[in-house]
């Protein structure tokens, strides 16, 4: 039994961004994204990109390119400058993206890193953070002067601005 290949993109589209999402909410709420969250996307990488079609030398390569991520984000963790789960979630997000979808997807996460950041510091000034805080607690969290970013929130708009160019996605298309 062979799966048509509008069924093979639902499938890949609705497998990759519920696992983004849900990583960015669960980053919101807590600051934390599981493990077991990243681990699925990371190996459900594999599976899909044989469904989808991929050639066995470019899933060696989206390989390669989630370890140098990886290395990068624990790099950027080290330096305190993201979060384990963050580093994670950068390098099993890019696995979907492969070579295709990488500049996009970095583009993307930094552009969005940047608009979460001035949301932050909005949130958190003097005139914004006394309405932040009478809202619900993983609002006032967000709203601490001085805490920590969701990175994950930054990292999830960009996986999911990149994934039509992404490796999958080409693949699933019937390549470029």
């Amino acid at each position: 039994m062979s799966i048509s290949p509008d069924a093979m993109k639902i499938a890949l589209i609705l497998t990759f961004s519920t696992l983004v999402i849900l990583a960015a909410v669960r980053d919101i709420g807590t600051y934390t994204i599981p493990n077991w969250l990243t681990a699925a996307l990371a190996v459900a990488f594999v599976p899909a990109a044989f469904l989808a079609g991929v050639h066995p030398l470019e899933i060696l390569t989206s390989l390669g390119i989630g370890a140098a991520l990886l290395v990068a984000g624990i790099a950027m963790f080290a330096m305190k400058w993201m979060g384990g789960g963050d580093a994670k979630l950068l390098a099993a997000a890019s696995l979907w993206l492969g070579v295709p979808g990488l500049a996009s997807f970095i583009l993307c996460t930094g552009l969005a890193g940047g608009v979460l950041a001035m949301g932050l510091l909005a949130m958190r000034s003097a005139w914004l953070r006394p309405y932040a805080v009478a809202g619900p607690s993983w609002v006032g969290r967000l709203a601490t002067p001085g805490g920590a970013a969701p990175y994950g929130v930054a990292i999830a708009i960009g996986a999911l601005a990149a994934f039509p160019q992404g490796l999958l996605m080409r693949a699933a298309n019937g390549g470029f």
